[in-house]
């Protein structure tokens, strides 16, 4: 592999964090209809956490041991690639404080992959195809490849999604399920909100209750489900009203919303009702199984939203809003770190 920097004045320290977290926002670039949806969105991403813009591309090469090809030829691609990126460089130099591109030579899946195991601490943002595809295709296989083994933070740009608005996020949406896990993207998602000048609308589902039944359920069963159901809303709602409190507390529009139904049915109906522009969630809930890279919702969320998605694992510090006084947002955060 060998890797060229094409404007390499505004190179960042990864080692020394800013407060926002992260220290670089990377937009994985192809030749695809969905490239500009891409770099709207980590422009939007990198003016709002006031961190540079990096336009990574991979120049396909053949796998080792596949048949030569023409050295021209091979060259000749080589130089249009690099001159592609430089284009966009120009293009979109006007609407972010900084911007550099870079250039990889390899498989792209696995280049991509490596970048960002190599790079933790930088938000990689990735199509969800190379090219335009149907709603309900799922990830393609690149994409698949760099969700299975990326290690931080990725902001995934499905081919269905809506074009970013002109006047930037307008909408939020954070699913929590009450797990410190879920809870800690909340800081992130409120100084988002608070860049974009967008609502955040918090949405806690509150799933069926259910009995082991061989048989008919007798009436003290189904007075057991109903009373649970009353007891999940009635919680869900304090716990969520006291989040909307907090975070209103700092200028934010917010709204919260308790349903009951199936998860993830509801999430994408919640989104699409809506009009979400980004959904920003944790890798992991409740469950956190550490054998798994992500949750059943996000998994699910990833091949099945239209919405832009911004999964959340291994997050870096990131300071919470303080109020007058000094004080900070008081926020719950998992005492074991998902990897």
């Amino acid at each position: 592999m060998t890797t060229d920097h094409i404007s390499p004045d505004s190179a960042q320290n990864t080692a020394a964090l800013p407060a926002r977290g992260f220290s670089r926002v990377v937009a994985c670039i192809g030749t695809g209809e969905p490239l500009s949806r891409v770099i709207q969105h980590a422009i939007a991403m990198a003016n709002s956490l006031s961190v540079p813009l990096l336009l990574l591309r991979v120049f396909v090469t053949r796998p080792t041991g596949e048949e030569r090809q023409d050295p021209l030829d091979w060259e000749i691609r080589r130089r249009e690639a690099y001159g592609r990126v430089e284009v966009l460089v120009e293009q979109y130099r006007h609407l972010c404080g900084g911007i550099e591109a870079e250039v990889v030579e390899g498989q792209a899946a696995e280049q991509i992959s490596l970048w960002a195991q190599r790079h933790p601490n930088e938000l990689i943002v990735l199509g969800s195809h190379g090219e335009w595809r149907p709603e309900g295709w799922g990830l393609g296989d690149t994409a698949r490849e760099v969700v299975d083994h990326v290690p931080g933070s990725l902001l995934l740009i499905p081919c269905s999604a809506p074009n970013m608005p002109k006047t930037g996020y307008r909408r939020l949406l954070v699913p929590l399920d009450g797990s410190c896990r879920a809870e800690s993207v909340l800081p992130f998602a409120m100084h988002l909100a608070k860049a974009q000048h967008a609502e955040l609308l918090l949405v806690h589902v509150v799933p069926p209750t259910a009995l082991t039944e061989v048989g008919p359920a007798e009436s003290e069963d189904v007075e057991l489900c109903e009373r649970l159901l009353r007891r999940n809303q009635r919680v869900a709602q304090q716990y969520l009203a006291r989040l909307q409190s907090r975070a209103s507390e700092h200028g934010l529009m917010v709204r919260a919303s308790v349903l009951c139904e199936d998860v993830r049915s509801s999430l994408m109906r919640i989104s699409a009702q809506e009009g979400v522009d980004l959904i920003v969630l944790s890798a992991h809930g409740c469950s956190g199984r550490l054998d798994m890279p992500y949750g059943s919702v996000t998994s699910f969320l990833m091949t099945h939203i239209r919405q832009p998605l911004l999964v959340m694992r291994q997050q870096p510090p990131f300071n919470a809003f303080e109020d007058a006084g000094g004080g900070q947002l008081e926020m719950r955060f998992a005492l074991q770190r998902v990897r």
